[in-house]
């Protein structure tokens, strides 16, 4: 099934891809990659709301597991997808792309804060802007954050760029045998728990019916094909 019409959507990606070939950190050149499709998408008429997780930097979950409080692990999260932020507010710059990062914790000197109304002058003038720090608060993640802006912005769409083309029924890299969806309801997500983003996450696209387009952002160009509806992808809806 096609995307569906779209003006305006929310590309939600995730921190481990602004590493390139490394393990750890940010890959310029990874970077400046995913600049250029994001100043494609731009350049066909949509406006773009861009959220990056921190996973590349620090996961808060990771360090709760290892004995830090979950709290302060989180808040440290949060500063990484700051960094990436920056990453790519610098990377779209340099390919002429007017760019804006908002951060939900506070730090004039380096971005603003998040103000729904500015943001959406921002996007009236042909800028991308990018929200950082999730929601601003510990036990949320950067996917719940995405949905949280997505509706905030009256985003048409989420779109999830990862490592798969889509959503499938089981691991793909560990069954050869797992089918993809071209289409999958949101209540089969969350009851089957496929692991599209967290459950927060679905359930708030879910109550704003916006839909969740999940594709390969690792190929370059799909993101530009996916939004002509010509690119693997799979989009998470309503019934019917």
């Amino acid at each position: 099934m096609s995307m569906p019409s779209v003006k305006r959507v929310l590309l939600k990606l995730s921190g481990e891809v602004l590493m390139g070939a490394q393990q750890f950190g940010i890959d310029p050149a990874t970077v400046a990659e995913l600049a250029g499709e994001v100043k494609a998408a731009k350049d066909s008429g949509l406006e773009i709301c861009l959220v990056i997780g921190g996973g590349n930097i620090f996961r808060g979950m990771a360090g709760a597991a290892q004995g830090m409080d979950r709290a302060q692990a989180d808040y440290m999260g949060m500063l990484a997808t700051v960094m990436n932020a920056l990453a790519m507010q610098n990377a779209l710059e340099q390919l002429g792309v007017q760019t804006r990062v908002q951060s939900a914790i506070q730090m004039d000197e380096v971005c603003e804060p998040v103000i729904r109304r500015r943001a959406e002058r921002h996007l009236e003038k042909d800028r991308v802007v990018i929200f950082a720090a999730g929601v601003g608060s510990p036990y949320f993640t950067t996917d719940s954050g995405a949905a949280l802006r997505a509706a905030e912005m009256k985003c048409d769409a989420l779109l999830k760029g990862t490592s798969v083309d889509g959503v499938y029924d089981d691991d793909p890299k560990k069954n050869p045998n797992a089918k993809r969806f071209e289409t999958v309801s949101y209540d089969r997500v969350l009851a089957d728990n496929l692991k599209v983003m967290d459950a927060s996450a679905v359930a708030l696209c879910r109550d704003n019916d916006i839909p969740i387009v999940v594709f390969s952002i690792r190929e370059k160009g799909n993101l530009a094909r996916v939004l002509t509806g010509e690119g693997v992808q799979t989009i998470v809806r309503k019934e019917g």
